[in-house]
């Protein structure tokens, strides 16, 4: 699977979201509807993905929309990011302040929903349609490993989160994300 095809997963599981199917739940079924390697490579540049914004700016970014953001929740933040699709991921990937002009945030009253970043259930979305692949006989871990081991190497690579700063620190949050800042603080 290449990246756009990637991009073309997420935005079918978008268009499959109804009030009564969540995107989670679309995602699985769009991935179970492949075959046991897509969802591996799905799942290979979903995790390039998510380290690739893992920096501190977009954890501040992440801290002001959220009220706070624990390490567990910047990781559903990010799975959350990825799942608002490619213009919104790449664009938070550029500018983290450019999250002011997301409908959720630029529209919303109050802090957006858990669904609209914080997604914990996208995490886990290749693990479950490979489960449901597979019948549940063969471990989602055993297959990455093995998946994992043929691969060259990560189509990105992070040694690096930029410069760390305290973002409890308001004329700090102030400089660094003044749209998000100006909206939160």
């Amino acid at each position: 699977m290449d990246i756009n095809e990637f991009w073309g997963v997420i935005d079918a599981a978008r268009s499959a979201t109804t009030a009564a199917k969540p995107f989670d739940e679309a995602l699985v079924d769009e991935l179970a509807g492949r075959g046991a390697e897509d969802v591996l490579g799905y799942q290979a540049h979903f995790d390039d993905l998510r380290q690739a914004v893992y920096r501190w700016d977009v954890w501040a970014a992440a801290y002001l929309v959220g009220g706070g953001c624990s390490d567990d929740s910047f990781m559903d933040f990010r799975a959350g990011l990825i799942a608002a699709g490619r213009h919104w991921y790449e664009t938070v990937a550029a500018d983290p302040d450019a999250l002011a002009d997301h409908p959720a945030v630029a529209g919303g009253e109050g802090a957006p929903s858990d669904a609209d970043f914080f997604y914990e259930g996208v995490n886990y979305a290749a693990s479950d349609a490979l489960k449901r692949i597979t019948g549940g006989g063969t471990e989602f871990q055993e297959l990455w490993q093995r998946y994992r081991a043929q691969r060259e190497a990560p189509l990105v690579v992070v040694d690096d989160m930029g410069e760390e700063f305290d973002f409890d620190d308001d004329e700090e949050m102030v400089r660094r994300l003044p749209r998000l800042a100006a909206r939160y603080l």
